[in-house]
């Protein structure tokens, strides 16, 4: 047991679910937080605890750092994980959604940290699910594709403001993960003619949480099979 505690927030399926699993089984003791109140069998299965709640509501992240501390007393991982912000036509998109979609996948990593920082004092890793739009946009996703960029420019502040206290901050950017079927015609696009696993993501997660990527910070991991053409 390494005796550390891992916050992991959409736990209760596909690549949240899998980095739960996979730092269960490195010995972390787990907070997870889903809506879905599958997630108290999950937390029941893997020998942590459980907030049934959003990621995009701050009350609920306040309960579920909270209840982290009142268990475990400490906070050395996050794994920020979130649903996918609303899609349409670029220009038909409303405020609102605009709105949610960056509540949902910018908002939740700055209130997050705003929540956990304080209680980094030995240091931290940081972990924020993305996805492959933040490097290279889609029109299939704009809205996720906006947040995101957003989300690798604060990462990087994050990391030149908490480097020296040894918090650290990266983003795992998946592409088409097999939680979510893709068609054939996407698949031809893939390199490795295939999608990835949520296992897949859950190793790259475990490897940013550990003492392995001790110097790496204010990253961008694509995880994509190639997808990305950019350099």
């Amino acid at each position: 047991m390494n005796n550390k505690t891992a916050i992991i927030t959409a736990a209760s399926k596909g690549m949240g679910q899998a980095c739960a699993e996979k730092l269960h089984a490195e010995g972390y003791q787990l907070a997870i937080l889903s809506r879905s109140s599958g997630i108290h069998d999950l937390a029941s299965r893997l020998g942590g605890i459980a907030v049934q709640g959003s990621t995009d509501n701050l009350e609920d992240l306040t309960r579920l750092v909270e209840a982290t501390l009142e268990t475990y007393g400490q906070i050395d991982v996050v794994i920020n994980n979130t649903g996918h912000p609303p899609k349409g036509e670029l220009l038909e998109l409303t405020d609102e959604q605009w709105s949610e979609g960056l509540n949902l996948a910018l908002m939740n990593v700055v209130r997050m940290s705003r929540l956990v920082v304080p209680h980094m004092s030995g240091g931290g890793s940081i972990i924020n699910i993305s996805t492959f739009g933040a490097k290279e946009p889609s029109l299939s996703f704009p809205i996720s594709s906006v947040a995101r960029t957003a989300l690798s420019s604060f990462t990087k502040l994050f990391a030149i403001k908490y480097g020296p206290s040894n918090i650290r901050m990266n983003n795992i950017l998946p592409g088409f993960i097999d939680s979510y079927k893709a068609d054939a015609e996407t698949i031809k696009q893939i390199p490795m003619l295939r999608q990835g696993t949520p296992d897949e993501v859950g190793e790259l997660a475990a490897f940013l949480a550990s003492d392995k990527s001790g110097y790496i910070t204010g990253q961008d991991f694509l995880i994509d099979g190639g997808l990305v053409k950019s350099i």
